[in-house]
């Protein structure tokens, strides 16, 4: 296993933790301890602020793409229907557990809500390419999020080794002294 680049910034711009390899070249003297250990702390909170955030896009993420893969497959569907002269018989949700039957004419044409209170008037051939394109980026972002996880759990860890590893150098440290003025 290769040590952490401390250079390194993901393409998100998330620098890598640096790894402590040797105690006592990195502190270099006891008085240091005590500050070090500080801007570890703030370290590790920073990446685990970034990871509450990202975890939270990711959960939106997953709630976005079934809802943009169920409207792409319904305008795939109007889009079949649409030189057929048969009305297609449905329930129309109209709130979340309220529903009404409807009879819908053969249309080459959708009304896509795209929120903020937005709705546009789609042919059913640019509604599946703005579709296809929306899931394709959700799912994206999606494996980026995921990708961006890992690499603060990681990261975290590594920054929570480092605080122990710090920590005990310094225990170990007041326990000779301690042993040389006895």
């Amino acid at each position: 296993m290769s040590l952490p680049d401390p250079n390194y910034v993901n393409p998100r711009g998330i620098p890598q933790a640096p790894f402590v390899e040797n105690v006592e070249e990195y502190v270099k003297d006891r008085s240091q301890v005590e500050p070090m250990l500080n801007k570890f702390q703030e370290m590790i909170q920073k990446y685990k602020y970034m990871e509450t955030s990202t975890a939270s896009r990711l959960a939106g993420l997953r709630e976005k793409i079934p809802d943009i893969e169920k409207t792409l497959d319904m305008v795939r569907f109007i889009d079949s229907r649409k030189d057929s002269d048969e009305k297609i018989e449905t329930n129309y949700e109209l709130n979340d557990t309220l529903y009404a039957k409807a009879a819908v004419a053969p249309t080459d044409r959708v009304h896509l809500w795209l929120g903020a209170n937005v709705m546009l008037e789609y042919t059913t051939s640019e509604a599946i390419e703005l579709l296809e394109s929306k899931l394709d980026s959700a799912k994206k972002s999606q494996q980026i999020c995921e990708d961006d996880l890992e690499f603060l759990r990681e990261n975290i860890t590594i920054m929570q080794v480092n605080t122990a590893r710090v920590y005990n150098w310094d225990v170990q440290q007041r326990a000779l002294e301690k042993e040389k003025a006895k």
